[in-house]
């Protein structure tokens, strides 16, 4: 795919390593080949922005596969969206968390009978391996104060409910709250088959051992961690009653309207000021509008992370 690729410290108990695929325009660059993998196009004094994104770590929910692979193709596309954001923002993307389970079969559960995503509070190097490496992974880049790690985001697939939705986390203070709500709304303008309606926010006890949970607790307030949930089955657009089945093509570009929100986040909070035209309709999404290629390299600035939210409920 022309992306840089790393191994997670950590192999499985079957001695399988899961990679972790990053993305941004240094991949694209020769003159890049000796520097750090991921942060080499940027200014050595410049905070990076990087998003998380982590799938299958729940093996039998396959849907997730689908998404991040809309996802990552998108990425290192030639679209003008996907070039502004590899200049600004660092992905780092764990297509899949739980390759033994995967391997084997298994719907929820790792090879030792585990299910990972209750594990995040204290996973064990032997028992959970993979989970253990990327949890090290991102807490080494919290500390980091070159690094901002603003999304942290797990993909999985739902067996009784439609659409795509998110599950986010509680908050004490209100303006951190709709800080939150940010994201899954763009994402909803975005793509037909997200539902913020289906979106809900919550701190239940027997989700604390959770990636969104238990990093909503360990990461500052600027940064943002969900559950992104897609249907196994189908989805209802808006104003139609008749459920639209999914296929692979169309969890693919739940996966790329995903990518694109994250241009229109930075863009709404003044994060990234580029005026390149990468206006994006619904329609230029369907099948292969864009084209795979190399990228080029940009600097970009941050600025502060004022993040405009609706006082709507939700």
């Amino acid at each position: 795919m022309g992306t840089g690729s790393e191994r997670v410290a950590a192999p499985t108990c079957c001695e399988r390593r899961p990679d972790a695929e990053e993305m941004d325009s240094s991949w694209a660059s020769e003159e890049a080949a000796n520097d750090p993998p991921g942060f080499s196009h940027l200014k050595p004094e410049q905070e990076k922005k990087v998003v998380f994104l982590t799938a299958r770590v729940h093996p039998g929910e396959s849907p997730a596969s689908f998404i991040c692979q809309g996802v990552i193709d998108f990425l290192v596309s030639q679209h003008p969206v996907a070039r502004v954001l590899r200049d600004h923002v660092v992905f780092k993307i764990v297509p899949m968390l739980n390759p033994d389970g995967v391997y084997l079969g298994n719907y929820r559960c790792s090879l030792m009978g585990f299910d990972l995503n209750r594990h995040w509070q204290d996973p064990s190097p032997w028992a959970h391996p993979t989970l253990h490496a990327v949890k090290q992974l991102i807490v080494q880049m919290n500390q980091d104060p070159k690094v901002s790690l603003e999304f942290y985001i797990d993909v999985h697939a739902h067996s009784t409910m439609m659409n795509g939705f998110m599950y986010g986390n509680v908050f004490e203070e209100e303006e951190r709250v709709h800080r939150q709500a940010v994201f899954p709304r763009l994402l909803c303008h975005n793509a037909p088959d997200f539902s913020f309606s289906s979106t809900s926010f919550n701190r239940d006890v027997v989700k604390a051992g959770t990636g969104r949970r238990f990093l909503g607790g360990l990461l500052d307030d600027t940064s943002y961690c969900y559950t992104l949930e897609v249907s196994f089955y189908s989805y209802l657009a808006a104003g139609s009653s008749a459920p639209v089945p999914y296929t692979e093509d169309s969890y693919m570009k739940l996966g790329r309207n995903v990518a694109r929100t994250f241009l229109d986040y930075y863009r709404l909070n003044n994060l990234i000021d580029d005026n390149k035209p990468t206006h994006l309709s619904n329609s230029s999404l369907d099948g292969q509008s864009y084209h795979q290629g190399n990228g080029r390299n940009q600097d970009g600035e941050k600025g502060e992370r004022r993040i405009h939210g609706s006082k709507e409920d939700f």
